[in-house]
C-alpha cells in the first residue's frame, strides 16, 4: 500500500485548521501522513499542532503558499503528495478515490476534486446547508465512480494529488509567484510540457471555505494579487492562462 504526504499550509484560522484536520483522521482508510507548514501563525495554531503530535513546520515569517508548499514537500516521505488548503473538510472515501483516478494511467501526473467553491471546472453546483448535508452530498457524488472523471488541463492547488515521480522529473513550485496564485496553474503547465496528463475526480467532492487564508492576509488587494499573478505567468510563459480554464 502506498502512503500519502498530506501538505497543509496555513496562516492563522486554527479553527478552520482544526476542521480539516479532523476530518482528514476521520474520513481517510489510506496510509497517510499530515504535515502542517505555519506561516508564522499568532492565534495558537503552532499549539494545536503540538497538542495534536502533527509534524509541522514554524516559520518566523508569513512566505505565502509556494514556499510553504515547497518546504513540507522537501519533508515528505509518502509516494503520493497533496497539497491541501487549510480551509478544505473531506468526506468519506475522499482520499481513496483520488487515488483511484491518479493511477488509472501511467501518465496521470495530478489529479484534483470537485468542490463547491474555485476557479474554473472544479467548480460545482452543490444543494447542502451544512456540514452533514455536505457529507450526504460528497456520497452521492461518490456513486459516479470513474464516469465521473475528466481530463483537463488545469486543476487549482486547494486539493492537489500528485506522484512523487512528477515532482522529481518537474521538481517544486515557482517561488516567484508568492505569496500566492498561479503557482499551481504553472505546475499543471510544466506536467504537461512533460507529457502528464491531468485528472478532474468528478466522484470526489470536498467542501472549500474560499481563500481563507489570504483574505485574512489581502482581502483589499486580493484581485491586485491575482492579476500579478497572471502577468508573471504570461511573461514566463508568453501565454495566457485564461485560455486553460
Amino acid at each position: 500500500m502506498t502512503m500519502t504526504s498530506i501538505i497543509i499550509p496555513t496562516y492563522n484560522r486554527v479553527g478552520l485548521l482544526r476542521s480539516c484536520v479532523e476530518s482528514i483522521k476521520a474520513h481517510t482508510e489510506s496510509a497517510y501522513e499530515i504535515i502542517v507548514v505555519d506561516n508564522a501563525s499568532t492565534d495558537g495554531t503552532d499549539a494545536y499542532c503540538r497538542e495534536n503530535k502533527l509534524t509541522f513546520i514554524s516559520l518566523p515569517a508569513n512566505q505565502g503558499f509556494p514556499v510553504a508548499c515547497n518546504l513540507g514537500l522537501q519533508l515528505a516521505s509518502g509516494d503520493e503528495l497533496l497539497l491541501l488548503n487549510n480551509d478544505v473538510i473531506v468526506p468519506r472515501g475522499w482520499l481513496e478515490r483520488l487515488k483511484h483516478a491518479l493511477y488509472s494511467a501511467p501518465d496521470i501526473g495530478i489529479v484534483g476534486p470537485v468542490t463547491n467553491y474555485a476557479s474554473g471546472r472544479q467548480q460545482v453546483s452543490t444543494t447542502y446547508m451544512d456540514i452533514a448535508e455536505f457529507h450526504a452530498e460528497a456520497e452521492r457524488v461518490s456513486l459516479q465512480g470513474s464516469h465521473g472523471w475528466s481530463e483537463t488541463r488545469r486543476l487549482i492547488g486547494l486539493c492537489f494529488l500528485l506522484k512523487r515521480e512528477l515532482m522529481e522529473t518537474i521538481g517544486l513550485l515557482d517561488e516567484r509567484y508568492s505569496p500566492g496564485h498561479y503557482e499551481d496553474d504553472d505546475y499543471c503547465y510544466r506536467a504537461r510540457l512533460r507529457g502528464y496528463r491531468l485528472l478532474i475526480a468528478g466522484n470526489c467532492l470536498v467542501h472549500h471555505e474560499g481563500s481563507a487564508s489570504f483574505k485574512e492576509v489581502y482581502s483589499s488587494g486580493l484581485q491586485e494579487l491575482v492579476e500579478r499573478g497572471r502577468r508573471m505567468f504570461m511573461d514566463k510563459w508568453n501565454i495566457d492562462p485564461a485560455q486553460f480554464i
